[in-house]
């Protein structure tokens, strides 16, 4: 087994384990944490795989801002500490089911495909830099209009949140 497999094996290892603390946790704080792990995973798997954009992407997006968000949510919140989460599950069987059917189409799309292993594949020097000069020349209309569109929600989100605290 050479070093790039115990890498991956490593990554992968902390992101199922870091996912299942987050869904299984009882503690909110615990899970909030364990998440930051499993997005660190997730960018070190996208490493691997020559995807560095969408490696810097997950840190900057996900682990910056919406991983900061949760926590700054968590801990503002009063008697988090405290809450009681239902142990019990009320519908147990439905999701068994749904998640048996998603795993069995999963395994079956595994199995039925013709895998290909490309032997003399070089990766991409720098995907950042290409993606960058595509994104400000060829498709900076689309850009363009996300992030107006972007601005426009945070506008409206923030208009709701005053009208919600004078009532």
């Amino acid at each position: 087994m050479d070093f790039y497999t115990l890498i991956f094996y490593f990554f992968a290892v902390l992101t199922l384990a870091a996912a299942s603390v987050v869904v299984f946790g009882k503690n909110v704080v615990r899970s909030a944490f364990a998440l930051l792990f499993a997005f660190i995973g997730v960018a070190g798997l996208y490493v691997l795989l020559y995807a560095d954009f969408i490696a810097l992407a997950q840190v900057l997006i996900y682990v910056g801002g919406i991983l900061v968000l949760i926590v700054f949510g968590i801990m503002l919140t009063t008697s988090v500490i405290d809450v009681n989460i239902r142990e019990n599950v009320l519908n147990a069987f439905p999701g068994v089911i749904l998640a048996s059917a998603a795993a069995g189409t999963l395994i079956g799309a595994i199995t039925s495909t013709e895998w290909r292993k490309v032997l003399n594949y070089v990766p991409p020097e720098k995907t950042i830099e290409d993606i960058g000069r595509e994104l400000l020349t060829r498709f900076v209309l689309p850009f363009e209009v996300a992030s107006v569109l972007l601005l426009v929600a945070i506008i409206g989100a923030a208009m709701i949140a005053r009208r919600e605290k004078r009532i």
